[in-house]
């Protein structure tokens, strides 16, 4: 993810740090989204949750099924805190997703919603493939035995 520190703009509004440990995400995609006004201001009030969504190809569209995005108070006219919500990208892309997730049995996950430099809300998703738990347990020994190896390191010094 390109982040640019200097940029004000930029802002993380949510994360789905489960998602590296329970998929093998093979590439990424930056993806827009279709909001109402109402949850784009929820948004920059930091009240979003991508951790247990998905996006799905559905009719010829690209949708975020199961994310959260929490009611604005002061909005005249509310949204709906968990609608499926449409994503944005080409139809080439769109063609490839669903060719993924058809025929090689690939999963579309959310990893992070956020504001880009220009302000608009994007949206980082990943072409996975589900872990099994040994890979897991695997993934999970080789994240301690580095922890463990900086300790050392930084014990030598």
């Amino acid at each position: 993810m390109a982040k640019q520190k200097s940029d004000p703009n930029y802002k993380v509004i949510a994360e789905n740090r489960r998602a590296r440990f329970d998929y093998a995400i093979e590439e990424d995609l930056e993806v827009g989204i279709v909001l109402s006004g109402s949850e784009v201001k929820s948004l920059r009030e930091n009240s979003g949750n991508i951790a247990e969504s998905y996006a799905a190809v559905e009719d010829g569209e690209l949708w975020l099924v199961n994310s959260y995005i929490a009611p604005y108070d002061r909005a005249m006219f509310s949204h709906e805190e968990r609608r499926r919500r449409k994503l944005l990208v080409s139809r080439r892309e769109l063609a490839r997703l669903w060719s993924d997730t058809q025929r090689k049995g690939m999963t579309l996950v959310p990893l992070v919603m956020y504001f880009n430099h220009k302000g608009l809300v994007k949206m980082k998703i990943g072409i996975a493939k589900g872990k099994k738990n040994h890979d897991k347990r695997e993934s999970s020994a080789k994240r301690d035995w580095n922890r463990q190896k900086q300790r050392l390191l930084k014990d030598s010094r």
